[in-house]
């Protein structure tokens, strides 16, 4: 083979692999952007909806951006202006008042319990401690509904249904474990060497966890937090079944009605479910940095 020949073959070659490479880049941008585009379409669509007239929403062929923009499902909907919708504005804000107060309860009763147990796993040492804590996280692998009949029973048997403190009671037996979990790893990877100095200055096991872990771990704190609040805002079976008046109906399980023999206008119902996720979409913007830092404690060490 010539000198040519053999440069020819060679640029051909370098040329594929680059070609390859080059590849290789541009169809994992195009796999990130069809994965982002799937994700946010459909808060892009509520949002667009939401902003449209009842005869725009419905118009043919499909629009597929307001113009011009329409506040006014907004305005009824927050009170903010004369209503057309009846009772159903008053019923969204008390319902989104319900979902604050059982997420936030959820939120504070399953971190406050939460930091105690990760503690105990992570540095008190007693009997079957390994197989409490794998019993405790294997209940994460339970289905529901598994147990929403014995939930719905023992809340019956304590007079909790139609009340917050069921609600709560029942979104913290199924968020613990999780929390326990997110607080277990930071724990673990915080140096115990803190702790034995503490223990020399006559610090107990719970002078230290107060004086020392807390403050060393609030990111950690703030992930199980906002990862519970989160998770307690979506909920849906359970409040469905435990809460069957406005005194205690969460914002997911109103909105779940609008759909059906109120025949509420499609603007309307969207403009209702992008006023829902508001609090929590705010709440994940804030408190990114903290659910990151706290997910992946004690990953390396």
């Amino acid at each position: 083979m010539s000198v040519v020949a053999s440069r020819s073959v060679a640029g051909r070659f370098l040329l594929g692999r680059g070609g390859s490479a080059l590849f290789g880049r541009g169809g994992r941008w195009l796999a990130l952007l069809l994965v982002v585009a799937w994700s946010l379409f459909p808060l892009y669509w509520g949002l667009s909806t939401s902003l449209m007239s009842t005869s725009d929403a419905d118009s043919t062929p499909i629009r597929y951006y307001p113009h011009p923009l329409f506040w006014s499902n907004y305005g009824q909907l927050l009170g903010l202006q004369h209503s057309t919708l009846g009772t159903l504005g008053s019923q969204l804000r008390r319902a989104l008042l319900n979902s604050t107060i059982e997420c936030l309860g959820t939120t504070v009763l399953t971190v406050f319990v939460a930091i105690f147990a990760a503690y105990a796993f992570a540095r008190l040492e007693f009997r079957f401690k390994r197989p409490i804590l794998v019993i405790t996280i294997a209940t994460l692998l339970l289905p529901a509904y598994a147990t929403l009949l014995p939930l719905y029973k023992l809340m019956t048997s304590w007079n909790l249904v139609n009340t917050y403190m069921g609600v709560i009671l029942t979104n913290t037996s199924g968020f613990l474990p999780l929390a326990i979990w997110v607080l277990y790893n930071y724990f673990q990877g915080l140096p115990k060497e803190l702790e034995e100095a503490a223990f020399i200055d006559g610090a107990r096991p719970l002078g230290a966890l107060f004086r020392i872990i807390l403050p060393l771990s609030l990111p950690g704190i703030a992930a199980a937090a906002a990862i519970t609040f989160l998770f307690s805002w979506a909920q849906f079976l359970f409040p469905l079944i435990l809460t069957t008046d406005l005194q205690s109906e969460p914002a997911t399980v109103v909105i779940a009605a609008l759909y059906g023999p109120r025949l509420v206008a499609f603007s309307v119902m969207a403009a209702a479910g992008m006023v829902a996720i508001a609090i929590p979409g705010l709440l994940s913007l804030l408190l990114n940095r903290y659910v990151v830092s706290g997910l992946t404690a004690g990953a390396t060490k």
